[in-house]
């Protein structure tokens, strides 16, 4: 229940990774016990010996932990998160490689509205044409702050979560800011140059709707018409 685009959330994401790396490096620890250092360490910045050291003396497995890699399509398949990526949208539709089309919604934000009740499957329908909820006053404002979405995010925020997982990933972190269709050069440029400076090691830029095919994208559902007018007069 922490809003993806607030400082709370960065501080969380910097103590949950913070806790995976401290315990990656002690399972490499114990495994070099086992089975030697990996090679090359005397050359690395983890022994005292060499040039490259950076103050940190452990005998270690593994020259490098973890990474962050891309978990779009696996995350469907597991039906988990799609790891340190915000919610594209509450509810939509994605393309697989065979022309599939596929409803996704969010399991969290309907039993959010469940428990509200305030959940209708035709209002699924209806966000998958929007993706998300932050123009409905409809929609309790505890849940608009909680269910953002991609876009409903600044760059700046983005950025700050990657930079806060990067810190203690030893590779690069997979991470998509994702811009509105309004985006210019200089927003793009700006976004680049702020990864940068926050110290990560890579970053991807998608401006939305600037392909005709993307992955996800939001339409009208095809199966039904939606009418909710009456609806939403009752939840107001």
């Amino acid at each position: 229940k922490i809003p993806y685009n607030s400082e709370k959330a960065v501080k969380a994401a910097g103590q949950i990774i913070s806790f995976i790396r401290k315990e990656s490096d002690i399972a490499s620890v114990n495994l070099a016990k086992e089975r030697g250092v990996f090679q090359n360490w005397e050359e690395s910045i983890y022994n005292k010996k060499s040039k490259y050291f950076k103050g940190k003396h452990l005998e270690l497995r593994n020259a490098t932990r973890l990474t962050l890699a891309p978990t779009g399509s696996i995350s469907i398949i597991a039906n988990t998160s799609v790891g340190i990526e915000p919610l594209f949208a509450l509810s939509y539709v994605r393309a697989l490689e065979d022309g599939t089309e596929l409803l996704i919604v969010d399991k969290n934000f309907k039993e959010a509205l469940e428990k509200r009740k305030l959940y209708n499957s035709d209002f699924m329908k209806y966000i998958a044409k929007k993706g998300t909820i932050q123009g409905m006053q409809s929609i309790p404002k505890d849940i608009r702050s909680i269910f953002v979405v991609s876009y409903d995010i600044s760059p700046e925020y983005h950025i700050k979560i990657q930079s806060a997982f990067q810190k203690h990933v030893d590779n690069a972190v997979s991470k998509t800011v994702t811009l509105p269709t309004t985006a210019t050069v200089d927003d793009v440029k700006n976004t680049y140059m702020l990864a940068y400076k926050m110290g990560c090691k890579g970053i991807s830029t998608y401006r939305f709707g600037s392909r005709p095919d993307q992955v996800l994208f939001l339409r009208d559902v095809k199966e039904e018409q939606i009418n909710l007018t009456n609806w939403l007069k009752n939840l107001r």
